[in-house]
């Protein structure tokens, strides 16, 4: 009996023991956060009176209008990396001009850094540089592989780039330029190009706009609107834009998964020439996308479209007023459907605006006073 007695004082000492080296280390946590957060207040406190004073210092050598030092962007480069409210306090210039200030600086850093410790490959000799550049001009007609084959015979190891990089520039002939541009004036009423955009509805939802354009006129085939594109639904429209006519001989269109083998093998069946751009390359297709951003700087960035029948009506307004009415850079500030010009009429006369796509755009003529 007195042996379990004994044991029971012992665990009772080890418990109290426990518990109380708990409470000990509880209190020295809250100690050193209280400290931490004195030390902290205290530290925030003494840069913001730093950051005060650089202030009224700078207005006070600079007037109503401070002027910034070198001295002074440092300190608040400094101050930022240091002190994360550092703005809170910052009056005469701007946050943003701060950051920009630490970014500027920060790239001359690495140009020095790069400078001082230069590595790499080595810069090419002088006088190779100037052998490539004889050998370019001795040589009109050859490129940089013929010149980079010629120069590994010579026993000079250089990359085909370098030598592509220092042949000096050729301007193109003014004659082979204008073949080109009457080559394409020719043929391009026989070239069509058909695209897709999207557009966001009230409620959250993507319509998809397909749509073909000449080349010629820039005049707009065909277009329709759907929430669900399928392969099968472009064949559909462009049986529709290209019905038993010749309205063009070549289609061009990008690389996007809905233009299929069956949309392709669809083209061919019409009598047209598919023509797909390559990966990544909108340029390519530089007409439909140029009508994509104006149909979106002129029409969708100021609407608001609820479902596919309001969608269609826009465009078939817009179509209507960009067919009739808006003039086109490319086609000599002419309309797509060549709009005669008005001829102001004799006597008292004045200009008028009549409305296009509701209000968005006008259209102006004469009118005889009453």
């Amino acid at each position: 009996m007195p042996r379990h007695n004994s044991y029971f004082r012992r665990s009772l000492t080890f418990q109290s023991f426990t518990l109380t080296l708990g409470t000990m280390l509880q209190l020295l946590a809250a100690l050193l956060g209280g400290l931490r957060v004195v030390f902290r207040a205290r530290a925030d406190l003494v840069l913001e009176n730093l950051a005060l004073r650089q202030q009224l210092a700078a207005f006070v050598h600079g007037g109503r209008r401070p002027r910034v030092t070198a001295a002074d962007r440092w300190f608040w480069c400094t101050l930022r990396w240091l002190w994360s409210r550092w703005s809170d306090v910052l009056v005469f210039v701007k946050p943003e001009t701060v950051v920009r200030w630490h970014r500027a600086g920060f790239r001359r850093y690495w140009k020095w850094l790069s400078r001082r410790h230069r590595q790499g490959r080595p810069s090419v000799d002088g006088r190779i540089r100037d052998l490539i550049r004889r050998m370019a001009a001795e040589n009109p007609t050859w490129g940089a592989p013929r010149l980079h084959g010629e120069l590994r015979l010579l026993g000079l190891d250089v990359s085909e780039r370098t030598v592509s990089r220092y042949m000096p520039r050729r301007r193109p002939q003014l004659d082979v330029i204008q073949r080109w541009v009457t080559f394409l004036r020719n043929h391009r009423d026989a070239i069509a190009a058909m695209d897709f955009f999207t557009v966001p509805t009230a409620s959250f939802r993507v319509l998809y706009v397909w749509f073909a354009i000449g080349h010629g006129r820039r005049l707009i085939l065909h277009f329709d609107v759907t929430a669900h594109p399928a392969a099968g639904w472009v064949v559909q429209q462009i049986r529709e834009t290209f019905p038993f006519s010749n309205l063009a001989r070549h289609l061009i269109f990008d690389r996007d998964s809905i233009f299929s083998a069956q949309v392709v093998s669809a083209v061919k069946s019409f009598g047209l020439q598919p023509t797909r751009t390559r990966w990544r390359s909108p340029w390519q297709n530089g007409v439909a996308e140029r009508w994509i951003g104006s149909v979106r700087r002129e029409l969708l960035d100021h609407v608001v479209i609820f479902n596919e029948r309001h969608l269609r009506r826009l465009l078939r307004e817009y179509v209507s007023y960009y067919h009739d009415d808006r003039t086109h850079l490319g086609l000599g500030k002419a309309t797509p459907k060549q709009r005669p010009a008005d001829r102001r009429p004799e006597g008292e006369s004045r200009v008028i605006a009549l409305p296009r796509v509701g209000g968005l755009h006008h259209r102006y003529c004469w009118r005889a006073a009453a």
